[in-house]
């Protein structure tokens, strides 16, 4: 919980949250709302209609300038030269021994490249920029708080919005954008997420963020038989968890490198970075330790932290858990040493004190299935 005696930032929905009575909490120094209705609402609402999340907590960083592209190149993992306007691309950025210090997407303008990073890490990565950019003529502008952010995610997200917005959403890709105008109001629509379910994220200014809001909303009960609904935090991370998709804090962090968390794909082999030495080593010897699913016997939770055995050695480490509401079962994810991370694998997960089974399964625990756009 959130320390009385500090300020909290409020995204320019913090209002809305409050009216629609959300359980507020403090979330990277942001006081967001971790659920409105219940979890399993919220999440089941998401994976069978849609859902709206707030989610302007997250940072928002243009880069400009000659050198802008360049400096990418230095600080990220990805090879963002094969991206194209309109693109966005997952990527990492790490210390010099391969140790994450954010997971990020970078999306590539006609004039300019946005980096969407995590909140709690915005400051940070700042301050790291600045302490790599000798030799780089590049601007940066943080617009965190000039901008508002939301996703729509679930499967009927896309149709609907089809419907409401001037220009079809259905045409993009995944993980590509579009910006569009409506009235006065101009906005960015991202066709991306992390719930494991289609839709998309929008960013516009926070003059106008309030009232499209409330639009969308209230066209969306006019013409959906299953109109969306606002979630919470809390049900973000069961959707994400049974999709397999990261946390920063739990399976990244500043200890833990891309290749062991299962995201080699997102590192370029072919291009000098910030920590690709490093990296380059890891994927070359194997990682000593790797990201894995667990299916939990029992209905206790698994939380981050707690120990992994496989008889009398320990091998790992839980880095997140839940209850799935929709497998109906407790699952996890672990980093556990490389020789334990075979599916079917039978481990322990010591349970404050009593220990309970668990099997190692193919990640995600869930996954749409594929979309023919």
């Amino acid at each position: 919980m959130a320390d009385p005696q500090t300020t909290l930032l409020k995204t320019c929905f913090y209002d809305f949250h409050i009216r629609q009575g959300a359980k507020m909490v403090d979330f990277g120094g942001w006081s967001m709302p971790l659920s409105y209705r219940g979890i399993i609402a919220e999440h089941e609402q998401t994976r069978k209609a849609g859902s709206v999340f707030d989610v302007s907590h997250m940072g928002r960083l243009h880069f400009t300038g000659p050198d802008a592209l360049r400096f990418l190149q230095h600080i990220c993992t990805r090879d963002l030269s094969k991206a194209v306007v309109g693109q966005s691309l997952y990527s990492l950025i790490c210390k010099t021994d391969g140790g994450v210090l954010d997971d990020v997407i970078v999306s590539r303008f006609d004039k300019h490249w946005l980096m969407v990073c995590n909140a709690a890490n915005r400051l940070k990565l700042l301050e790291w920029f600045k302490a790599n950019s000798a030799g780089f003529n590049y601007q940066i502008k943080d617009e965190t708080l000039q901008t508002a952010m939301i996703a729509i995610q679930g499967p009927n997200v896309i149709a609907l919005l089809d419907n409401l917005l001037p220009e079809p959403v259905s045409t993009l890709k995944r993980y590509h954008f579009m910006t569009q105008n409506y009235l006065i109001a101009k906005f960015t629509v991202f066709r991306s997420g992390y719930t494991g379910e289609d839709g998309v994220e929008i960013i516009c200014g926070t003059t106008i963020a309030q009232m499209a809001l409330n639009m969308l909303f209230k066209q969306g009960r006019d013409i959906s038989s299953a109109p969306l609904q606002p979630a919470g935090l809390a049900a973000r991370d069961t959707l994400r968890m049974e999709a397999a998709m990261p946390l920063y804090g739990h399976e990244l962090q500043e200890n833990i490198d891309p290749i062991s968390a299962g995201l080699q794909w997102a590192v370029a082999e072919d291009k000098p970075f910030i920590g690709s030495v490093a990296l380059a080593e890891i994927r070359h010897r194997g990682p000593e330790r790797v990201l894995v699913g667990l299916a939990v016997d029992g209905p206790r939770i698994a939380r981050q932290g707690m120990t992994i055995w496989a008889g009398d050695k320990e091998v790992g480490t839980v880095t997140s858990g839940t209850s799935s509401p929709t497998l109906g079962k407790v699952i996890a994810m672990a980093y556990v040493q490389s020789v334990c991370a075979v599916p079917g694998t039978a481990l322990e997960i010591d349970l404050r004190g009593n220990r309970v089974n668990a099997t190692v399964v193919k990640l995600p625990f869930y996954k749409l299935a594929k979309a023919d756009s």
